[in-house]
């Protein structure tokens, strides 16, 4: 019984795991979108120079 108990303990933690990481995944896409728009569609300054378009 402890053996059939381990195995679907393991498939459990797997396909949590899948879940995860498949949504870490999109997040990772959808971050990495914002980043291009905000590099491509940064403002220029007053000397024409584009500047930094983030904070830090």
């Amino acid at each position: 019984m402890v053996p059939l108990l381990l195995v679907l303990l393991l498939a459990l933690l797997l396909f949590g795991a899948g879940f995860a990481l498949k949504a870490l995944w999109i997040v990772a896409v959808v971050v990495l979108a914002f980043w291009l728009l905000g590099f491509l569609m940064r403002s220029a300054d007053a000397g024409g120079q584009r500047g930094r378009w983030y904070r830090w």
